[in-house]
């Protein structure tokens, strides 16, 4: 027994050096038994290789328990080819690969000399059993090979990714003399594809029609994956439109490629060309061609795909499932996409993920979290997800609270939840909470992580800090073009332009966004002409280049250059004109942006729920009514009405318009109502004076689940402020803090102030500002000076006045308002000198002006105005009204007459004042009945608003005046505003 233990110990040595310690390792599991050649060994399956060598195979018989199991490796001392061949292809799995390894060691120890057709056999062996390490030793070590051991090798890579020594061993092939067959060829295409090789993958497309192998429908199709991958759409519709037989995978390949090209027309006519040929479209087929519907947002053709679906039974199937949810979220039917999500049986990843991003991409964030919470495991994947979701739809105060909701349930933040929450401090301008954070990720060791990093030098950047920006970036260990971006938009951002070129300059590499940081910089600078010069210097410019320096223009005042360098743009794709329309919107260019939106239309590019929400803020504040309805009307063509952020848009149009029931309706009608809707109507309500019906929205909106958000209280807020509801603000704005956690924004405290001094609270307005934990800036005090204006508190109003004009030099507002403090107190000098000051300073005020549409056309008044055709009947018709008021008590308040004149001419000043100008042509030219409504540019003087009053007593009309603050609607000799404004 002991003489047969040590032959066998030799014969193991002898087999470990001959195949270089290779298998070694796995016969430690192996010893002789007895005399006889009989080896055992303990596994789950039992092998038997019979002593008879010409049968040689392997009889497999499975064992419940390995511990009682004794399995016998029979073998004579030379088999032939058959037996070994058998015993490989029997080992099929990773787990036979200690097997393939002894069968390779038999062949070596017993001095066999294997066929080409044996060796390549024990090469797939290995690919099967994933050791491509010993598959290419195998194939090293063989001295012929034919097309199928070099096309077993070189596939193998391909399908574990090892592409370029797939392409490495092909070249060697062809060096060889080796012609490659069809097989070869369809495996090594998608090598090229996935290594971007596109001039090897054209060369052996050239090999393919040379072979004249073109007509085999693997290779074919190998061709059209590859060049759909490179997203050369017409060589895949070339090798497409001239293959002699094409299978399904041919057809969804195709489908594929033109969804991934953004070709959904054509995307959709293949797929009915699918049926038309007779073919039935399988799961593949339906989850790449419904990706095209969503492109178009085309729930018409959408539902017929999903009729076909369920007619071929695939509905079930949960990528079908998941792709059927995302083109109904992205068609904007969220209650389809909601059905289908519910009917998916086994829901994975894929399926609850597509389901909260429809929601979110429909700015329905609630919904979203609603759906998080239903999720089984929520892991920090998943946490991180839903606080970068919260981010990137604007809704920072709810990332903030999923982050401190994931402390407390214990699941620790990585990376990506840090560099997701800090933006949302950088937006809230919540600096305290961003330091707590960072202070956390110092703790977790992610300090020096470059996208946390970034992101943090982001935060410091935009509060200011831009010193501890600076720290932040010298401590990255490792950085990229990200952290090297944050960096110079932190000192562009601060108009530090020198360091932000200077650190530009440094960049090792630059990307676009490098690039457009700069141009920003400029352009917030001043330095537009500078910004431009960047923007030409630019390698290559992209969508975002373009209109990054299109928004430079418009935020300088360069409207014509702006438009002009529009119009120069190579591709305007739908991105690009939504873009420029919400830029001119946002910067108060209304009639550029609604021209913009008339030529796209007319270039035959179908707007989005985007354009529409950019379009409608320039509908809303120029009043323009008439195209607010139009586009209204583009909205329920488009079939995009049920869009949260469009029906909200729809809302703060219809409000600034004074339609404030029209926007009532547009909520009423709306299917599912989230923050930003329910938002949308509180500010409606409060910016027509409707304090009472703005708090019982507020209290309805939390009774159907739908938590406030910062905008919501700022929203109730204002309704306070409007209404003078002293004690209900301070109560919202407590429990905001307190109840909420809601951080407050300077917004919130401006909003605050403004309450409190004007309802006469000056004291306590003042001690409001003093106890703030954020510094108060400029629109802070603005409030306080204008609250001094109403109160007639000089002496404060002054003070703050002098430190705001310090503050804001170039800001005409804090001039005008001064200047009105003094005039109000008879302080004539005082009330020179602060114009005189203007003049110095080359400080301007927009005049004042109303207007009014009428039959389509809008009439504009200034004061004095003496150039409307119509001026003659409108003094004469102010004249008759004048009586007929005076008749009824109406005195008219002098004091609103801003210079040191005779009262007869106060009261003659008080008759040219722009809203009664307007108001007279409306009631000149509108049917006796019929309702007007006025525009002006500022805030609506002590004395109009009484006379309007009377007016609207005396015509019997109702007489609708939205100024720079507030709606005030008049009707029988009363204001909607509670005569507190």
């Amino acid at each position: 027994m002991a003489t047969t233990q040590a032959l066998w110990k030799h014969k193991k040595q002898q087999i470990a050096v001959l195949v270089g310690h290779r298998y070694l390792q796995p016969f430690h599991h192996f010893q002789w038994t007895s005399t006889s050649t009989i080896l055992t060994f303990t596994k789950n399956t039992h092998y038997e290789l019979l002593s008879n060598a010409s049968t040689g195979i392997f009889n497999s018989t499975s064992h419940g328990d390995a511990r009682n199991s004794e399995e016998l490796f029979h073998f004579s001392g030379f088999m032939d080819s058959s037996a070994y061949a058998s015993l490989l292809r029997s080992c099929t799995h990773p787990k036979t690969l200690p097997e393939v390894k002894l069968v390779h060691a038999h062949i070596v120890q017993t001095g066999f000399k294997p066929r080409v057709s044996l060796e390549t056999g024990l090469l797939i062996a290995y690919v099967k059993c994933k050791s491509l390490v010993d598959a290419q030793h195998v194939l090293d070590e063989m001295p012929d090979r034919n097309v199928v051991s070099w096309t077993a090798m070189l596939s193998a890579y391909a399908k574990h990714g090892h592409d370029e020594e797939a392409l490495t061993l092909f070249a060697q092939m062809l060096q060889s003399g080796l012609q490659p067959d069809e097989f070869t060829l369809a495996s090594i295409l998608p090598a090229c594809a996935n290594l971007g090789a596109l001039r090897h993958g054209k060369e052996i497309h050239e090999h393919v029609i040379i072979s004249g192998i073109q007509s085999d429908m693997f290779v074919s199709n190998a061709l059209v994956n590859m060049y759909v991958k490179f997203r050369s759409m017409d060589s895949a519709w070339q090798v497409f439109d001239k293959m002699i037989e094409k299978n399904l995978v041919s057809w969804n390949v195709m489908i594929a490629g033109y969804v991934q090209n953004g070709e959904f027309d054509l995307a959709l006519k293949l797929f009915k060309h699918i049926q038309l040929a007779g073919m039935k479209p399988n799961n593949i087929t339906f989850a790449s061609v419904l990706p095209a519907c969503a492109g178009l947002a085309d729930s018409k053709e959408g539902k017929e795909v999903h009729e076909c679906i369920i007619k071929s039974g695939c509905e079930s199937d949960v990528f079908v499932g998941s792709a059927l949810v995302d083109m109904y979220a992205k068609c904007g039917s969220l209650e389809d996409a909601r059905k289908v999500f519910d009917a998916i049986p086994d829901r994975n990843g894929v399926s609850w993920t597509t389901m909260m991003l429809g929601y979110a991409q429909n700015g329905d964030v609630d919904e979203t979290l609603k759906l998080f919470e239903k999720i089984p495991q929520q892991d920090v994947v998943l946490w991180s997800a839903m606080i970068a979701l919260c981010a990137q739809n604007g809704c920072f105060d709810k990332a903030l609270k999923l982050f401190l909701q994931m402390k407390q349930a214990g699941v620790m933040p990585n990376s990506v939840t840090f560099s997701s929450v800090l933006p949302a401090c950088t937006n809230l301008a919540a600096f305290q909470q961003g330091e707590e954070i960072h202070a956390d990720i110092i703790r977790s060791g992610f300090q020096s992580d470059v996208f946390v990093g970034s992101a943090l030098v982001d935060m410091y950047a935009k509060s200011g800090c831009i010193e501890d920006a600076r720290k932040v970036f010298d401590k990255i260990l490792e950085h990229n073009v990200v952290s090297w971006n944050a960096m110079v938009a932190g000192y562009a951002h601060n108009r530090l332009v020198s360091e932000a070129l200077t650190l530009f300059q440094e960049m090792p590499e630059r990307n676009a966004v490098s690039w457009n940081a700069m141009i920003v910089g400029y352009s917030l600078d001043g330095r537009v002409d500078e910004a431009f010069k960047i923007f030409q210097e630019m390698p290559e410019q992209d969508a975002i280049s373009w209109n990054v320096m299109i928004e430079g223009y418009v935020e300088n005042g360069n409207i014509e250059e702006a438009l002009q360098l529009f119009s120069k743009m190579p591709e305007k794709s739908v991105v690009s004109w939504s873009a420029t329309i919400a830029t001119c919107a946002q910067n108060g260019y209304f009639h550029e942006a609604l021209k913009l939106f008339q030529e796209m239309q007319q270039t035959g590019i179908k707007p989005n729920t985007v354009t529409f929400a950019s379009v409608l803020p320039a509908c809303a504040n120029s009043a323009a009514l008439r195209h607010g309805k139009e586009v209204h009307e583009d909205i329920i063509r488009g079939g995009v009405q049920s869009n949260v952020f469009v029906s909200s848009a729809l809302i703060d149009m219809y409000a600034k318009c004074g339609r404030i029931e029209d926007a009532h309706r547009v909520f009423d009608k709306m299917h599912e109502k989230n923050t930003v809707s329910w938002n949308a109507m509180i500010a409606a309500y409060a910016m027509h004076g409707c304090g009472k019906e703005a708090l019982n929205l507020f209290e309805q909106m939390q009774h159907f689940g739908i938590m406030p958000d910062r905008v919501s209280f700022l929203g109730i807020l204002s309704a306070c402020n409007q209404a003078g509801l002293v004690d209900y603000g301070w109560w919202y704005f407590d429990r905001m803090i307190q109840y909420y956690h809601v951080i407050p924004s300077a917004e919130h405290y401006c909003c605050m102030v403004d309450l409190l001094g004007r309802a006469g609270h000056l004291d306590e307005a003042q001690e409001f500002i003093n106890r703030m934990p954020i510094k108060p800036d400029a629109a802070v005090w603005g409030s306080l000076l204008g609250a001094c204006r109403i109160q007639n508190n000089i002496e404060l109003g002054e003070t703050i006045a002098e430190y705001l004009i310090e503050l804001d030099p170039k800001n005409p507002a804090y001039y005008v308002l001064l200047s009105n403090i003094f005039a109000v107190a008879g302080k004539w000098e005082k009330k020179e000198q602060i114009r005189k000051m203007m003049k110095d300073r080359n400080i301007e005020m927009a005049p004042a002006r109303s207007w009014i549409e009428v039959s389509n056309n809008i009439h504009s008044f200034r004061v004095g105005d003496k150039s409307h055709p119509q001026m003659k009947e409108i003094y004469a018709k102010l004249g008759r009204l004048s009586g007929q008021m005076k008749d009824k008590g109406y005195i008219p308040d002098t004091s609103c007459v801003l210079h040191d004149v005779e009262e007869e001419q106060k009261q003659q000043a008080l008759m040219s004042h722009t809203e009664k100008l307007a108001v007279a042509f409306g009631l000149i030219n509108t049917s006796p009945g019929t309702s007007i409504q006025i525009f002006k540019n500022l805030q609506v003087c002590n004395d109009c608003h009484s006379a309007i009053k009377f007016i609207s007593m005396i015509d019997a009309r109702e007489i609708i005046v939205r100024d720079v603050n507030s709606f005030h609607h008049f009707k029988a000799g009363q204001c909607s505003c509670g005569d507190y404004w």
